[in-house]
């Protein structure tokens, strides 16, 4: 049903070892290419994946959502193409998220979009009309949901209490997003000036990595010393970066804000 199709796997990263630990359950997923994004806007990603016109399937995977059924995945993939949908992914609110959002906008910790389609009648000036700014991104899916079909699976809550576990409509289990991503490489003290009751991140995530590794029959790739030289320097550029970008958005965030207050 792929035939005739280009399917990329698209990441937004910031963390190198994470990307590389959820990378290390692709293996069965068919697809043409895989594309690590760094350094993008949460809204900006997704316009950086229609801007890629080699690319007619987008299966859009979180650094921190670890696939545990590819046969689900491609199943989905063959799916949207079969069906019509643009869209397929999990309503950003309901049962088994931590958050209450839009429940017409899928949260982007796994997608399968369909470029084709959608470049069809994208015009980035439309989303203007859309005011709803939860996230950055929710325009872009408000739009997309007044457009074209979306498929939204079920979900449920992992037994630490965070976790999203993602299911297909036949009941398989798709993957597991643990969310708090942003905080997966800060020392613990620092988690907690910020958020006082997160700051065990990193333990949890290494739990459900290591949980989803072992009901695939795989083992966690232990890493050396080169490997993690290679994520601490990947971890500095990505914050060189990402500081200053974040300072530039203060201004418009502000602007919202007030715009909000009124």
């Amino acid at each position: 049903m792929t035939e005739g199709y280009k399917v990329k796997i698209f990441t937004r990263s910031f963390d190198l070892r994470l990307y590389s630990r959820a990378r290390g359950l692709w293996e069965g997923i068919d697809c043409d290419a895989v594309v690590r994004l760094t350094d993008k806007s949460a809204d900006g990603y997704f316009y950086a994946m229609l801007a890629d016109t080699d690319c007619d399937i987008a299966i859009n995977i979180d650094e921190d959502a670890f696939v545990c059924d590819t046969d689900a995945v491609n199943g989905l993939v063959r799916l949207l193409i079969g069906e019509g949908y643009a869209n397929i992914g999990c309503a950003d609110a309901g049962e088994g998220l931590p958050r209450s959002g839009n429940p017409r906008v899928t949260n982007p910790f796994f997608n399968i979009l369909n470029l084709r389609l959608i470049r069809s009648r994208f015009d980035r000036t439309a989303l203007k009309t859309y005011d709803e700014h939860y996230e950055p991104y929710y325009p872009f899916f408000l739009w997309m949901a007044d457009n074209f079909k979306t498929l939204y699976l079920p979900a449920g809550r992992h037994e630490d209490g965070i976790t999203t576990v993602l299911y297909d409509p036949e009941g398989r289990i798709v993957c597991k997003h643990s969310w708090y991503a942003r905080f997966y490489s800060m020392p613990g003290f620092i988690v907690r000036s910020i958020q006082k009751d997160q700051g065990m991140q990193r333990e949890r995530i290494d739990a459900l990595i290591r949980e989803v590794y072992a009901s695939r029959g795989l083992g966690v790739e232990e890493y050396g010393f080169r490997r993690n030289c290679l994520f601490a320097a990947d971890r500095t550029l990505r914050w060189m970066i990402k500081v200053p970008q974040r300072i530039v958005r203060w201004p418009s965030k502000i602007k919202r804000k007030l715009q909000k207050s009124r």
